[in-house]
């Protein structure tokens, strides 16, 4: 039997049907937010809140194929967004590289403000064992996009030692801040300030180790004349 031709697709309907998807995701989030802190993050929330979303158990399944924990990667990643978004509107070009760093972290936790204890939630949740890789790896998302918000265009090692020394701070921060009841937060913000100027010490302090270490001979070298010179 001849093969069927295959029908060619619609230009522009892969997008479509993303877009739709992206926004079937939002409603979601949107509508499971407010219950969040009474409930937590649970596949009821996920089911109930698609409900009220007006979106179907089978697109609710398109949208988040690894059910609420993808929910949770959602909400995470779009607070990751809405920081990028803030920060585009400041004058990130005239601070120095800790007032960018203590700004951006700033800024990513009071995009959620509102939803702390939805944010507390969320990274209890995927500190569990269920919960895969995706814990480690919305903080790296996270810590990556602060750097490239704040201006970071590395692509040597630097690139990871900054991302590994920066997710150090965020988790620690972070965790003061979800216990925080002082005024404002001031005390987070003083705990963030204390972390940044431990990091600005410590790479001041490495910097001057290796402007010494490059001053002095190489072992290697003097070990090869010693042989030339005894052989």
């Amino acid at each position: 039997m001849p093969e069927t031709a295959a029908k060619p697709k619609r230009p522009g309907a892969g997008k479509a049907k993303a877009d739709h998807l992206e926004a079937a995701r939002a409603r979601i989030l949107a509508a499971a937010l407010p219950n969040v802190a009474f409930d937590g993050w649970t596949p009821r929330l996920l089911k109930e809140a698609a409900e009220a979303a007006g979106i179907s158990h089978g697109e609710m399944r398109l949208a988040f194929p690894d059910g609420v924990v993808d929910l949770v990667d959602y909400f995470l990643a779009d607070g990751d967004r809405r920081m990028a978004e803030m920060l585009a509107k400041e004058d990130i070009a005239a601070l120095k590289i800790r007032e960018r760093i203590t700004l951006a972290v700033r800024t990513r936790m009071e995009v959620d403000i509102l939803y702390r204890e939805a944010m507390r939630r969320a990274v209890t949740l995927l500190a569990l064992p269920v919960s895969g890789t995706h814990g480690p790896r919305s903080l790296y998302r996270t810590v990556d996009a602060i750097w490239r918000a704040v201006g970071d265009t590395s692509t040597d090692f630097n690139f990871y030692t900054k991302r590994a020394t920066l997710a150090g701070v965020f988790s620690s921060v972070t965790l003061y801040w979800f216990a925080d009841d002082s005024e404002g937060f001031a005390n987070t913000w003083a705990f963030l300030d204390r972390r940044i100027d431990d990091v600005m010490r410590f790479e001041k302090a490495k910097a001057t180790v290796k402007g010494v270490a490059a001053k002095l001979p190489d072992p290697f070298a003097l070990l090869g004349r010693l042989r030339y010179r005894n052989g």
